[in-house]
């Protein structure tokens, strides 16, 4: 009975010895970047990228969608449809990156302005309401004066949709003359507010 037991004992451990060994994936031969080597015959370990290799999802072939420019000029248009959804998005992202400097009206009243950084400007500065909205893509993506660039934050169609917020914001807060009643005639003869 004892050597029953020592031999299924010593059966048990060996298992429990034997699992841990496996290196399937865990030591892979490999090597280290720029590290030489004789794999290839000019004695590098990676190859060189080939000229003009453009990586997948980089292939920015519109220019004014990419840039907000076109003949390095601002463009006066979206490049992108900006649909109602695209215009909530646009507000929820203006509300994360925005509104700590620019204030939830656009008025350069926002949290930052209260603990006493430097004021933006309004959106609402003649300047600015008459701005192209290629302008507002360039401040995102590039940064201008104290502000610093989103690109790396912001996805390229979120900045868009938040320019389009903007211009948004701006009718909203002085709208133009006869913009209730071109609004009225788009959604077919109902009032302003959905009110007939």
């Amino acid at each position: 009975m004892f050597q029953r037991s020592y031999l299924l004992l010593a059966l048990l451990s060996s298992a429990v010895f034997t699992t841990a060994c496996r290196n399937d994936m865990h030591n892979q031969p490999r090597y280290k970047p720029f590290a030489a080597t004789a794999f290839f015959g000019d004695g590098r370990s990676a190859r060189p990228s080939i000229p003009d290799t453009v990586a997948r999802g980089q292939l920015h072939l519109d220019a004014a969608r990419y840039t907000g420019k076109e003949n390095s000029k601002d463009i006066d248009y979206f490049p992108i449809q900006i649909t109602p959804g695209d215009l909530q998005r646009g507000q929820e992202r203006f509300n994360i990156y925005c509104t700590p400097c620019h204030g939830r009206l656009g008025d350069g009243h926002g949290m930052v302005v209260s603990r006493g950084l430097r004021q933006p400007p309004s959106y609402h500065d003649a300047r600015l309401r008459n701005a192209p909205v290629g302008h507002f893509f360039d401040v995102m993506t590039n940064g201008y004066g104290a502000m610093y660039s989103y690109a790396s934050r912001v996805p390229v169609d979120d900045r868009w949709r938040i320019a389009a917020y903007i211009r948004a914001l701006q009718m909203s807060q002085d709208p133009t003359p006869g913009i209730a009643a071109q609004a009225a005639k788009t959604n077919g003869g109902s009032q302003p507010g959905g009110r007939e």
